[in-house]
């Protein structure tokens, strides 16, 4: 696999849906609280409309992660949710930007509102857990409140479990989990994703040891499907984003889901839960 940092790649990925998002692109600033740089750009294919775009000159190197290849991780999260059919990541391709090749992915909501209330991921009080939400688990404020930490307990949220699950999800906080307007279900944030160790890390631990849902092993049996289907082109552009280790893993992952049919369980040998966790 060449990286994008080896060269500027063509715009390419499965955001076809999102011809905007191949356009010419503005920057008008930097997302400050990321660890890698972020920066919002507009559109010019379309008014009022924009996207987050990470390049790969800005990624931090990791002591676990291969150096440039977070951006292609970002696009095949995008790539794997589509062939799956849960359509949880926006349209996200890799692609020539202002500051070289990076991902590009769609801005969901208006990226100058005031942040919306927690509709995915809360803190409720140690022992109070609200009527359709699950523990994950329980901790202090700063100032010493024992809290739970409690998700949705909704369909979209379970798939978006399981969608972590395959693509090995290392970094699921709270914030990465968005309501768009319209109530619809996003998730971002995957540049730490589709590692070949397991690795997954998560707020979404509710349904650990349950049943998968009849919804998600049709997913799994779609996406496993796709990857010997040439027609579908899916295989050949995960090998292009990713280290074919990790696309190997990604195959055991969803062979393993489909004979197990249960949502995983947190690997004793890794940290279970992202920090900070929201």
């Amino acid at each position: 696999m060449a990286t994008a940092a080896d060269h500027a790649f063509p715009a390419f990925g499965e955001a076809a849906d999102d011809a905007a998002l191949r356009g010419e692109l503005e920057v008008v600033g930097r997302v400050t609280s990321s660890s890698n740089v972020a920066l919002l750009v507009r559109l010019h294919a379309e008014d009022d409309a924009y996207a987050i775009y990470k390049p790969v000159r800005g990624e931090q190197p990791l002591w676990d992660f291969p150096e440039g290849t977070l951006a292609g991780r970002e696009v095949a999260a995008h790539v794997v949710s589509e062939a799956g059919g849960w359509h949880l990541v926006p349209p996200t391709l890799l692609r020539d930007g202002p500051l070289g090749s990076g991902s590009v992915q769609r801005w969901i909501g208006d990226p100058f509102a005031p942040l919306p209330d927690d509709q995915v991921v809360d803190l409720v009080p140690a022992g109070t857990i609200p009527a359709g939400w699950l523990p994950t688990f329980s901790a202090e404020t700063p100032t010493g409140e024992p809290v739970t930490v409690v998700h949705a307990d909704t369909d979209d949220v379970r798939s978006l479990a399981v969608l972590d699950a395959v693509i090995n999800n290392s970094d699921r906080k709270g914030s990465h989990c968005l309501r768009d307007p319209a109530g619809r279900l996003w998730a971002i944030d995957h540049g730490v994703t589709f590692h070949s160790t397991p690795k997954l890390r998560t707020v979404l631990w509710g349904w650990a040891g349950d049943p998968l849902t009849d919804a998600d092993l049709g997913r799994l049996e779609r996406l496993q499907t796709s990857f010997d289907d040439p027609g579908t082109r899916v295989l050949g552009v995960l090998e292009r984003l990713l280290p074919e280790d990790d696309v190997l893993a990604l195959r055991e992952r969803v062979t393993r889901l489909l004979r197990v049919r249960r949502h995983p369980r947190p690997n004793p040998g890794w940290p279970a839960v992202p920090w900070p966790p929201l």
